[in-house]
């Protein structure tokens, strides 16, 4: 993956593990990129991503989509739809630096909310979209 979606992923995990609200929703610091074997809910994990060339005459702007997943089990469905409202807050047009990087921007796209097969938990996919370049 280039070095700007690395710093992107980056930045925004250390976003959502110092964004309060974030953190009150989850009863703590529950962000992952790995889940750890045991982990409680609800937590939330830094999930797929695609990277796009978005350049046009001389820049080299990028493109990432991502998908930020949400897991709840406290039953129904409200807790993943106040996760995934503290995602978007934390997230959307948020002024992060990225290490040699300009993030163009950062905006919210699309949020599904669903029941998982097992019955009980929920499962919440927030997609954000971004643009980058190079500093100069």
């Amino acid at each position: 993956m280039p070095a700007a979606h690395v710093a992107l992923r980056a930045a925004v995990y250390d976003a959502l593990r110092a964004d309060g609200a974030l953190t009150s929703a989850l009863g703590g610091q529950h962000v992952y990129d790995d889940v750890p074997r045991g982990a409680e809910f609800p937590y939330v994990t830094l999930g797929e991503a695609r990277l796009n060339d978005a350049s046009a005459g001389d820049g080299a702007v990028q493109e990432h989509q991502l998908v930020l997943h949400a897991w709840s089990r406290k039953g129904g469905h409200r807790e993943a739809h106040v996760i995934a409202g503290a995602l978007l807050q934390a997230l959307d047009d948020a002024p992060l630096d990225l290490a040699e990087h300009r993030l163009v921007n950062l905006r919210f796209s699309v949020a599904d909310i669903r029941r998982e097969s097992d019955g009980r938990t929920y499962h919440a996919l927030v997609r954000f979209r971004a643009l980058t370049e190079p500093n100069i």
